[in-house]
């Protein structure tokens, strides 16, 4: 059993691919395809296709969840946002496929670091953009210049919490799966499988929501100095 989809590679000639690179590629282009097919013919009556109803289901949770989470306009969010969450979704969903057939990335810390970095990075990007450069660095002074090296080291310990949070849940889900295989009948695996479904789905959205939590930590304070002068 292997404990990381990186440790399972193939070679092709020269070139050496593991599991998780394969599997990133495949869940992208899928994605990809999937979003042209379902965009390709919006409707704006009343008449709508199951996906294109699926579709704003979607996009209408996910900003009013942006903005009742950051209290701001989730309209710059939502892009980022977003495709974190439907990335890490339909990787852990489509972990229902046999394992000799599917290995979901998120079951590799390598995907789950690089999706917890783009994260890191959004941060003071979306700081500085609402904020600009020393309006954003100056929060790392507060409430007082002692803190700076305390809130740099904040920076950096969420975003290994991230990365670790998202893969432990992931490979440990598969693991039980797995050990339950070898020990009791075929039912019990299948009801831990629509379990780790229904975990997967939460994780997706505790990773998105977390996401969120740090943009608007780096947002919001103009705003409320704003306030606070008028």
């Amino acid at each position: 059993m292997h404990i990381s989809t990186d440790q399972i590679t193939w070679q092709l000639g020269p070139v050496i691919l593991n599991a998780t690179l394969i599997f990133t590629w495949v869940l992208m282009l899928l994605l990809v395809v999937g979003s042209w097919l379902i965009t390709r013919n919006l409707s704006t009556g009343t008449s709508l296709s199951r996906w294109q109803n699926l579709l704003e289901v979607l996009v209408i949770g996910l900003r009013d969840q942006i903005r009742q989470t950051s209290g701001q306009n989730p309209d710059p969010y939502l892009p980022f946002i977003g495709t974190l969450f439907i990335f890490i979704a339909t990787s852990n969903l489509l972990s229902i496929i046999p394992t000799p057939l599917y290995y979901p990335p998120t079951g590799s810390l390598s995907t789950t670091a690089a999706l917890a970095v783009c994260v890191f990075f959004a941060v003071p990007f979306f700081g500085i953009r609402k904020q600009g450069l020393l309006g954003y660095l100056r929060q790392y002074l507060k409430p007082t210049p002692i803190m700076l090296p305390f809130n740099i080291i904040g920076e950096f310990s969420r975003t290994i919490a991230l990365a670790v949070r998202l893969f432990g849940n992931v490979m440990s889900g598969g693991l039980v799966v797995g050990i339950l295989l070898g020990l009791v009948p075929l039912f019990i695996p299948i009801l831990m499988q629509l379990l780790g479904l229904l975990t997967g789905c939460i994780q997706a959205y505790i990773f998105a929501i977390l996401a969120v939590v740090y943009i608007a930590s780096a947002t919001q304070v103009q705003e409320k100095n704003i306030k606070g002068e008028q």
